[in-house]
């Protein structure tokens, strides 16, 4: 039974909850406001900086002629592809690591250099191995596989060692604890690889948008700049903002489910 100062906690609990969401939407309120002014008043060069009210327009006009969303979904679709690609083969590289440790110390030294090599240098390779096309997918990849095959391997290593002497006491196969123990209990290092391969992937996939596509929120941002429209820039990056939030709302939304399904009480 809840008590009067259990209810009175979650009372201040729910306040500041809601006073932090009323503070994120006057501090984006206070910037959008502060920015459309500041144009209008001639305190800075609108054909530099664009203003809300010229982005709204943009916004709508690119909506009514149907190029927005397409630009939209073939940016979302490379970017979840990508993400699908880079946590496929960066998990089954990290449970070959956990399974052979003669592999994991060969391979080890080459993922700390590809892990700090810059990406970007590898755009010219994708754009004439793969073609302009599937380049995209190819940094996109790059850029997010190496940091999935870190955290998911650190986060095997992380597994309690007692479990997996146990099992193996028993007479489990390798196989098996890699089933029954291994990676359920990594599911957590999975939806936290998620979490940051968000963010990696899509700066990937504009990156290679920048270098190869004739679509694509990165084509409209370099094609913005060209032709000198600061408004269709800051749409297209406004756009970015919205997929990058949505893609973590999914990512954060998987987490609670499986929460629910891998707590000690479900």
């Amino acid at each position: 039974m809840a008590t009067p100062l259990y209810d009175r906690y979650l009372s201040v609990e729910k306040r500041k909850r809601r006073l932090v969401s009323w503070a994120r939407l006057s501090v984006l309120a206070a910037f959008l406001l502060l920015w459309e002014l500041a144009a209008r008043w001639g305190w800075i060069d609108s054909m530099l900086t664009s203003k809300p009210s010229q982005i709204v327009t943009s916004f709508r006009e690119l909506v009514v002629d149907g190029n927005l969303f397409k630009h939209v979904g073939i940016t979302s679709l490379e970017t979840l592809a990508g993400i699908v690609i880079s946590m496929t083969l960066g998990t089954s590289i990290a449970v070959l690591f956990w399974w052979s440790s003669f592999v994991s110390k060969v391979l080890e030294p080459y993922i700390v250099v590809l892990n700090a090599l810059p990406k970007v240098a590898l755009g010219p390779i994708f754009y004439i191995w793969l073609g302009d096309r599937y380049s995209i997918y190819g940094m996109a990849v790059a850029i997010s596989i190496i940091v999935t095959i870190i955290m998911v391997e650190s986060g095997f290593r992380e597994i309690s060692k007692t479990k997996l002497k146990l099992m193996e006491s028993f007479g489990a196969t390798r196989s098996q604890m890699l089933r029954m123990v291994l990676l359920p209990a990594s599911i957590p290092h999975f939806i936290a690889t998620l979490k940051v391969n968000v963010g990696l992937t899509l700066v990937g996939v504009v990156m290679g948008e920048f270098l190869s596509s004739k679509a694509g929120l990165g084509y409209l941002i370099i094609y913005g700049g060209q032709v000198f429209q600061m408004t269709l820039v800051m749409v297209s990056i406004t756009m970015l903002a919205l997929l990058s939030a949505i893609l973590y709302g999914f990512v954060s939304l998987l987490e609670r489910m499986a929460r629910r399904r891998y707590s000690p009480e479900g």
